[in-house]
C-alpha cells in the first residue's frame, strides 16, 4: 500500500509527478494557501507532508497527525515550521538549500538596478501618457557602477550578490556575525560592523534568515543611519524590515528608495501606503521564480519526502539530530 501524503499546493510537475507515482497523494489545487482548518483535517491520517512557507507546521498540527513521519518544505527557509516540535515528535524536516542561490542573487541585483534607475516609475510615466519629450532632468537615478554595496548576511546568497557586484566595480561591505572567514575568491570584500555598513553603503541588500534576533533588524535607527540617497533591497524575509519604520524613512527622505521582494505582512494589502510610494518597488516574492530553479526545488522536496517515508535519511535535513533520537 502506498503511503498517504498531503501536498499543500500545486508545485512543478518535475517534483509533483515523483510524489504522485510513489504515494497516495492528495493535492490542494487552489491558488491560495490551504486554510488552516482544512490542513488540520487533512493531516489526521497522513504519513508525509509536502508543504510551503504559507503553512504553519506547529505543535498543534503535529498533535493531530499521529502517523506523520516526514515534513518536506518547498523552500530554503523554514521559519514556518516549529523544528524543535518536529524533533520532539521524531519527525525529520527537509528543505531545498543551494539550488536557488544564483537565481535569488540575480533577482536581488535586478531589484537594485531597477530601484537605482527608477525603472518602475519610468514605465508608469510612459503608460500614464506623461512622456512628452526627452529632458535633461527626467527620471534621474543614482549610479550603480563604482558605488558601495553593503550586504547584511554573507552566506551563499550574499556571497553570490557580491560576485555580481564585481562586474560593476562596486566596493562591497559585508556584515555577518556568524562569518568565520571570507572565501578566498572574495577576499577583497570588507567585513565591517552593521553601523559602518549602514553609514557607508549606497545600496544595502539584506540576506539573513528570519530569527528572533533578525526580526525588525532594519528599524528606525538603522534606516536613520543610512545615506539619504541609499537604496534598501530585501529578498530575505519581510519581517526583517520594520514596515512602519521603512514607510517613515521613505516619506521623510531618510533614504532614497526601497526594493522589496518580501514584505510584512505578505502579501501587502492593495491599500497599504508603501504601495503608493513612487520610491518603493514591491515584487510578489519571486526571487527564486525561474523555471529551472523552481523545478529543482520541487524535485529536492520530493526526494526529501520520499526518503522520509522510506526510512532513509533526508539529503537536506534541517534537524539531523532527529536521527540520533531514533538510533
Amino acid at each position: 500500500m502506498k503511503p498517504k501524503v498531503y501536498v499543500t499546493r500545486l508545485v512543478p510537475e518535475a517534483g509533483l509527478n515523483m510524489v504522485l507515482k510513489s504515494c497516495d497523494a492528495e493535492v490542494w489545487e487552489d491558488e491560495l494557501p490551504v486554510p488552516r482548518e482544512v490542513l488540520l483535517e487533512k493531516v489526521a491520517d497522513i504519513e508525509g507532508l509536502y508543504c510551503l512557507l504559507t503553512e504553519r507546521i506547529d505543535a498543534a498540527l503535529l498533535d493531530v497527525a499521529p502517523k506523520l513521519r516526514v515534513v518536506s518544505n518547498y523552500a530554503v527557509g523554514y521559519n514556518n515550521i516549529d523544528v524543535p516540535a518536529c524533533t520532539a515528535h521524531g519527525i525529520p524536516v527537509g528543505n531545498t538549500p543551494g539550488v536557488l542561490t544564483d537565481t535569488t542573487a540575480d533577482f536581488a541585483f535586478a531589484l537594485l538596478m531597477a530601484a537605482a534607475r527608477r525603472v518602475p516609475e519610468a514605465v508608469r510615466y510612459v503608460l500614464d501618457g506623461r512622456w512628452k519629450t526627452w529632458g535633461p532632468k527626467l527620471m534621474l537615478g543614482v549610479d550603480v557602477y563604482g558605488a558601495t554595496l553593503g550586504i547584511i548576511g554573507f552566506g551563499r546568497i550574499g556571497q553570490a550578490v557580491a560576485r555580481r557586484a564585481r562586474g560593476f566595480d562596486m566596493r562591497v561591505l559585508a556584515h555577518d556575525p556568524f562569518l568565520e572567514a571570507l572565501p578566498p575568491a572574495l577576499d577583497d570584500v570588507e567585513v565591517v560592523d552593521l553601523a559602518t555598513l549602514l553609514a557607508q553603503s549606497d545600496f544595502v541588500s539584506v540576506h539573513v534568515p528570519l530569527t528572533e534576533s533578525t526580526h525588525h533588524l532594519i528599524g528606525p535607527s538603522e534606516l536613520a543611519a543610512m545615506k539619504p540617497h541609499a537604496v534598501l533591497i530585501n529578498t530575505a524575509r519581510g519581517e526583517v524590515v520594520d514596515p512602519d519604520a521603512l514607510l517613515a524613512a521613505l516619506t521623510g527622505g531618510q533614504i532614497g528608495a526601497a526594493a522589496l521582494d518580501v514584505t510584512e505582512p505578505e502579501p501587502l494589502p492593495v491599500d497599504h501606503p508603501l504601495l503608493a510610494l513612487p520610491n518603493c518597488l514591491v515584487a510578489p516574492h519571486i526571487a527564486s521564480a525561474s523555471i529551472a530553479t523552481r523545478n529543482k526545488m520541487a524535485v529536492i522536496a520530493a526526494e526529501n519526502l520520499l526518503a522520509g517515508l522510506e526510512g532513509r535519511h533526508l539529503s537536506h535535513c534541517v534537524n539531523p539530530e532527529v536521527y540520533a533520537r531514533r538510533e
